[in-house]
């Protein structure tokens, strides 16, 4: 990951919002609580995590991933909108880590993924992690590739071409194990296709 974005990393954002659609609205639908905590796993650049504080002022802020080079530039995102007292980082394989050692707590309101499981090859384990260290009445929020098939073919076609070009592979499968987690762990799922199916939003709740 760190070759892929050493470079990368510095235009990243600028790239991709042309294409990683919906982020804003996943944002604006995580309804958090007051003093509420919102965890962000593959938290990249902290574009997201940055927009997050600045939209629930009273939420503590923590991200993690697995790139040395995207936390050092996620570290400057933080520094440059001053909420390095709102928002912690930490380095940490998504598949497993303990949020207790890395953050000082092992559970959290709301988890988000955003465009990530599309990146890593274990992401139904990364799945699990994440629901499991959701807090009683928490969710976690999932936005990533949908199954396109609302989208005509050809521009299918030129748009897995590009994104392979990228190591990104959709997740067509993702509501299926979403739900397949959520009913091991009686907790409650849903999810939707996004832009005919350019990007799907699933959600895992737990219990309160």
């Amino acid at each position: 990951m760190d070759r892929m974005y050493r470079h990368q990393r510095h235009i990243y954002d600028a790239s991709r919002k042309f294409y990683l659609l919906g982020r804003d609205a996943l944002i604006a639908d995580l309804a958090l609580p007051a003093g509420g905590s919102v965890l962000e796993i593959g938290c990249g650049t902290g574009r997201n995590l940055v927009r997050i504080a600045k939209t629930y002022p009273e939420a503590a802020c923590y991200g993690l991933d697995v790139s040395a080079a995207m936390l050092e530039t996620a570290a400057a995102s933080v520094t440059r909108a001053s909420l390095c007292d709102r928002i912690r980082l930490a380095q940490a394989d998504a598949t497993g880590f303990d949020a207790e050692t890395l953050f000082g707590r092992a559970a959290f309101d709301r988890i988000v993924i955003s465009y990530a499981l599309s990146m890593i090859p274990p992401w139904q384990a990364v799945l699990r992690e994440a629901a499991e260290h959701l807090a009683p009445g928490g969710a976690l929020h999932v936005l990533d590739f949908g199954d396109q098939a609302g989208l005509p073919a050809p521009f299918r076609a030129v748009l897995n071409r590009w994104l392979a070009a990228f190591s990104v592979m959709p997740r067509p499968a993702l509501p299926a194990v979403m739900g397949e987690i959520a009913a091991s762990l009686r907790f409650h799922t849903q999810a939707r296709q996004r832009f005919a199916g350019y990007a799907i939003h699933g959600v895992i709740e737990r219990v309160a």
